[in-house]
């Protein structure tokens, strides 16, 4: 077949030969594209008859007849029931895992700890594995459906473990002093080897499932739909209320259950839950719509990079420069994506779609799409966002051992009610709740006559409200430990660092828990709506899996942050306590939480001027004049499509 091409030409650039732009050699590349019908299945994936851009298949890959049929909130109901599964065993075990090592299988506090944090920061921080087996080969739903069967099989494996006393030491003359001195027998190297396997097992299959949940229930909403994103607004919010719903049945039943029946019933009943989430899953499968997965989006990082590396002498005013190459119309030549249109970031990387005369454009490691070199670029530009939230993860990693040590040291009766100490963190999820249940009521109408924003607030705007809110929770954290060390030592609590002062009320920990609740809400729920709306359409697991790997990455940062502190404030050979001492009396929490507060708040000026640069990204034009309504971001002039960049503010659309 011939060769069809047309130019597609920007209203922004002049081409005048004489422009100071041109004379610079900084003339916009988004100049003219050259479409080409010659690479019709580029990479082995290029699309053929109907199906194109972004279109809902069902789970054969076939077109949906009648679309209205599926997807929407009924199917995104299904999908919350597995999310909220999984969020519970994942709280479940990260408040009951440190104590069942400790007490149970006899290892030391500190280690059991640290064990705990490395499974929960590498089960996220992996996350991005899940999201490139979606986007690259399964698609989202058999990725749900493969990981979260591994994810059954490691807690069915747990509860095997809390259960059979085969797998854990023995336990005859270990009471709580000897627990204390290291007397009980130890674990046997076998018996920790089968915990870590199946603990490990567990986290391999929440990485798979965590950064495919949220988009697939996403993928449920029509895009062409005048309503779409208030829908997706009102399901990220929805899909967090499922996570704090999952998180307060974990911090309150599962406890109960522990306390009154045994780990192995505790444990048993995640393996539960999870198994009844998998059926209600499978259940709703002919009610979901799915997105072909586009090929190893490695892949096509790589090939971005090695073709811009061969042309990297090559000039944008060479002779040789025929034009940017994309596809004609609106198909793509990336399976499960629309085009994305051109912008002038990183221009090193435009020279992979720079279409010199001798190039084969039937070899993508020599010449690239438009799109696909987009594509690279937005997995680039969305780093700093998710990046800032890192230290809204140091935080909540934090407060789930200090404050649970302070509590240690206060009251928690509510009447004639005593709370255990490990309920403590179900404050944050009551408070998440909350506020969600109050948000479209009574945030939204505040905020809109603020901001002008028919939501409210722009995703960038809620990410910011939440770390703004984060640093007054840890500000006030300092200041309450502040009084509370000084309220024990002034009453000779000192040394009884496990003895509850009666007369100082756990409850003014629901200051700090409350705001970091709120923090959570606008910041993670900001968040994944941002890295869904702005990801590559073909990498939007991969996108959502940038949260998961911040939260991954604050889990370690935490655990760095505390190896620092212990070995600079610790003194050698000195009499001097560490700000972590284990006497919570004697050491220094109200330094660290300051130094959080100072982290945060450099941390916030960064945020800020990333969302200041940060620019939302445009759609490219449709092909047939048809389809452009009015309002719409695309005009054609002689039957040539516009490119166009909506108009930006600081945080959000305009």
């Amino acid at each position: 077949m011939g060769s069809i091409e047309r130019e597609i030409k920007s209203p922004e650039v002049q081409l005048g030969a004489n422009s100071s732009d041109s004379r610079r050699g900084t003339k916009k590349l988004g100049i003219y594209f050259l479409e080409s019908d010659d690479r019709r299945t580029a990479f082995g994936r290029g699309y053929s008859g109907g199906i194109g851009g972004a279109t809902p298949v069902n789970i054969h890959g076939k077109p949906i007849p009648d679309i209205s049929k599926t997807g929407g909130w009924i199917a995104a109901l299904f999908i919350f029931g597995n999310e909220m599964a999984e969020r519970m065993a994942y709280f479940g075990l990260s408040v009951n895992m440190v104590a069942f090592m400790f007490y149970v299988m006899h290892r030391p506090f500190s280690s059991s700890a640290n064990a705990v944090n490395n499974f929960l920061g590498i089960s996220q921080a992996s996350s991005v594995l899940g999201g490139f087996i979606a986007d690259a080969y399964l698609g989202r739903y058999w990725t749900i459906a493969i990981f979260t069967t591994i994810y059954l099989a490691g807690l069915t494996g747990i509860t095997l473990l809390a259960t059979i006393k085969v797998f854990m030491p023995n336990q005859d003359q270990c009471d709580q002093i000897a627990l204390l001195l290291g007397n009980c027998e130890p674990a046997k190297s076998w018996q920790m080897m089968y915990l870590y396997t199946v603990l490990y097992i567990t986290g391999f299959g929440a990485a798979g499932i965590r950064p495919c949940v949220s988009s697939f229930g996403a993928d449920q909403f029509d895009e062409r739909s005048r309503n779409y994103r208030s829908h997706l607004d009102r399901f990220f919010n929805f899909f967090y209320l499922s996570v704090t719903v999952g998180a307060i049945v974990a911090f309150t039943a599962v406890v109960y259950i522990q306390m009154k029946h045994g780990w192995g019933a505790a444990f048993g009943s995640l393996a539960i839950a999870m198994g009844l989430s998998n059926m209600l899953f499978f259940a709703g499968t002919p009610l979901y719509r799915h997105r072909l997965p586009g090929g190893s989006p490695l892949t096509r990082v790589a090939q971005v990079l090695v073709a811009a590396f061969r042309k990297r002498n090559v000039s944008f005013q060479s002779s040789e420069f025929v034009g940017l190459y994309e596809l004609p119309g609106k198909r793509s030549a990336i399976k499960g994506s629309n085009k994305i249109a051109h912008t002038d970031d990183f221009r090193c990387l435009d020279k992979a779609a720079l279409q010199l005369k001798e190039d084969d454009i039937a070899n993508p490691w020599r010449l690239c799409t438009v799109t696909q070199v987009e594509e690279v670029k937005i997995l680039i530009k969305l780093i700093p966002v998710p990046a800032c939230t890192i230290m809204l993860s140091v935080i909540l990693t934090e407060y789930l051992t200090l404050s649970v040590q302070q509590a240690y040291t206060l009251n928690t009766h509510m009447g004639h009610l005593k709370l255990p100490v490990t309920c403590m963190p179900v404050f944050p999820g009551l408070s998440i709740f909350l506020l969600l249940s109050l948000y479209y009521s009574v945030f939204v109408p505040i905020s809109r006559r603020i901001t002008g924003n028919p939501h409210g607030a722009s995703q960038l705007q809620r990410v910011g409200i939440g770390l703004a809110v984060s640093i007054l929770s840890v500000v006030w954290a300092g200041v309450f430990e502040r009084y509370r060390r000084t309220y024990a030592i002034q009453h000779g609590y000192e040394a009884s660092f496990l003895t509850p002062m009666p007369d100082l009320s756990a409850y003014w920990l629901l200051i700090q828990y409350c705001l970091i609740g709120i923090a959570e809400v606008f910041c993670i729920v900001g968040l994944l709506e941002f890295l869904y709306e702005e990801a590559p359409d073909a990498m939007r697991s991969i996108g959502s899996a940038y949260a998961a790997v911040a939260g991954g990455l604050g889990c370690f940062a935490a655990t760095i942050l505390n190896s620092i502190v212990k070995s600079v404030t610790g003194g050698k050979g000195e009499r001097r306590e560490s700000w972590l001492s284990q006497n919570i009396n004697t050491g220094r929490f109200d330094y660290l939480y300051w130094l959080l507060a100072i982290m945060s708040l450099i941390n916030f000026a960064a945020f800020l001027y990333a969302a200041h640069c940060y620019q939302y990204r445009s759609t490219v034009g449709i092909d047939r004049q048809s389809e452009k309504g009015p309002g719409s971001d695309y005009t054609s002039t002689n039957g040539q499509d516009l490119i166009r960049t909506p108009q930006l503010s600081m945080f959000g659309r305009e």
